[in-house]
């Protein structure tokens, strides 16, 4: 797949300052209005962004917990539409290879390692656990793209949430969701829910810059950012590890 547009024009500097792995995984988090209003096309950024890792895997969220709840529990793969943005909807629409199984934070990817992160992600009763996409993309060669979108979007940051404070970040009561795969085949799923808190992810984001570990800039006055996974967490997870509401903006109940 060969991407020479205006698009690949405009990411292909930036995915060489991040000397992005051409075998490594490409998590893109996406806000396009800007981009689509200056003549970008998401299908050419997605085709730009899987010519960048051919060897690699492609990971978009493909989020439902707005519209999938106890409520409404039903969730289908190929079905029920994401909230996170018209690039990720095109993204598992057109290219994804599959979806991973969970009724509120599911992934769609496409590439190499597809199969393997998405397919333990309804095992754990939290979100964003371990054997979620995040949790596996964890130990390798990870890049977050965020474009139009900071890191207030970034999902991988709830696994150290969940793995140093889950009591502080995630509801105790599990619910049950029924959750059919492409195959039609359907999963019970217990999953719990995150608090809903005064998060400020993005204070992150300075201190890696200045460390030369997170980029940020504008592509026709849309704003993006690009940081390595492993470094965002290891910066994430020191700040729970010294306090386990390291995350919040401030001093925050342990409530809705």
């Amino acid at each position: 797949m060969t991407a020479r547009g205006k698009e690949f024009e405009a990411f292909a500097p930036i995915f060489s300052r991040a000397k992005l792995p051409r075998d490594g995984a490409l998590v893109v988090h996406s806000g396009i209005a800007a981009l689509s209003r200056a003549g970008f096309r998401a299908e050419a950024m997605i085709e730009t962004f899987l010519s960048y890792v051919p060897d690699g895997t492609l990971l978009m969220p493909t989020m439902t917990w707005r519209t999938v709840t106890v409520e409404n529990p039903d969730w289908d793969e190929l079905q029920t539409p994401s909230h996170t943005g018209t690039m990720s909807e095109i993204f598992r629409t057109d290219y994804a290879e599959a979806r991973s199984i969970h009724p509120t934070h599911s992934a769609a990817a496409c590439g190499r390692d597809a199969a393997a992160l998405l397919s333990r992600h309804h095992v754990d009763e939290t979100p964003v656990s371990a054997k979620s996409p995040y949790g596996l993309l964890r130990d390798r060669e990870t890049t977050v793209l965020m474009i139009g979108v900071g890191l207030e979007c970034v999902t991988a940051i709830h696994l150290p949430e969940e793995l140093i404070a889950l009591d502080v970040y995630v509801r105790p009561q599990v619910e049950t969701y029924r959750c059919r795969d492409r195959h039609g085949v359907m999963h019970q799923v217990r999953t719990r829910r995150h608090w809903r808190l005064d998060r400020d992810f993005p204070k992150f984001g300075p201190p890696l810059q200045e460390r030369g570990e997170l980029e940020a800039g504008t592509i026709e006055g849309c704003p993006y950012q690009i940081v390595s996974m492993r470094a965002l967490l290891r910066d994430v997870s020191a700040a729970l590890n010294n306090n386990p509401r390291g995350t919040l903006r401030d001093s925050h109940p342990n409530a809705a």
